[in-house]
């Protein structure tokens, strides 16, 4: 199978296509079934599998986010499972923030960023392990608009730091601030997540912090798979899809604990 080297400034060794497309399928079954981006599969998948660079890969994860994304929003929107008022003020603020997490990559330390996120990560599962009410969603009040924008510049933030598109924020905290049912606050999420992964693709694209052909391969790669996984979403209870999706967190979790644990000893992060 072919291979090719990323146009960038670091020092790659040659991609296989084969490679990133597998990286993809995975990423976009992720996505279909969870209503997430697939960032947090995409990025290790390119460090660890294709052993990319670890700055191209949050670029490149973010740039293919983008067909996924679109992929399974079309899987969810022909069931009419997507909220376009939550994810117009949803969008409204990770637009924002995914400019403010470009400049903030530079800025914060990446240990604190990634004890930060693993933390919570963690209370949302835990909290998605409980019982939670389903059924209409709340009015959308004025304190609930305020709570989604923060939610939407959280998740932009998320976004230009982690090359993730934020589904793993956006859909429980839908689900929790609004009692949004599970599979709507799914669709809601992967519309939202189109928008930012456009800003941040944009913002990465301006510092060379993406490999758009790897991108390219890996979200069209993962298309097929999201929707099927948006088929089998639709399908599962929001019971079982909670349990699921709690477990999903709590491995992303562990997995940055791990690499903070594996950075501190090589003495890679400070602060």
């Amino acid at each position: 199978m072919k291979a090719w080297a990323p146009m960038s400034n670091a020092v790659t060794p040659p991609i296989k296509i084969s490679t990133v497309t597998l990286v993809g399928l995975a990423a976009g079954m992720l996505s279909g079934m969870f209503g997430v981006g697939g960032g947090i599969l995409i990025v290790p998948g390119l460090v660890l599998i294709a052993k990319m660079d670890q700055r191209i890969a949050h670029g490149t994860s973010l740039a293919a986010v983008l067909p996924i994304s679109l992929a399974s929003l079309m899987s969810y929107w022909s069931q009419d499972k997507v909220d376009w008022s939550v994810g117009f003020w949803l969008a409204l603020g990770a637009i924002s923030g995914a400019l403010l997490g470009t400049k903030l990559l530079h800025v914060l330390p990446h240990r604190t960023l990634a004890l930060g996120f693993a933390g919570l990560l963690i209370v949302t599962a835990i909290r998605l392990f409980l019982p939670l009410t389903s059924g209409e969603r709340d009015p959308l009040e004025i304190a609930a608009v305020i709570s989604l924008i923060a939610v939407g510049v959280a998740t932009g933030i998320l976004a230009g730091l982690l090359g993730v598109g934020g589904g793993v924020v956006m859909v429980p905290a839908m689900m929790m601030l609004l009692t949004m049912p599970s599979a709507y606050a799914k669709g809601t999420s992967v519309a939202v997540i189109i928008p930012t992964a456009l800003m941040g693709t944009w913002r990465n694209r301006t510092k060379k912090n993406v490999d758009m052909r790897a991108a390219a391969i890996c979200g069209l790669g993962g298309i097929p798979a999201a929707v099927v996984g948006g088929w089998v979403s639709a399908q599962m209870s929001d019971t079982v899809s909670n349990v699921l999706f709690a477990s999903l967190l709590i491995v992303v979790a562990t997995r940055l604990l791990l690499q903070v644990r594996a950075d501190d000893k090589a003495g890679t992060i400070h602060g």
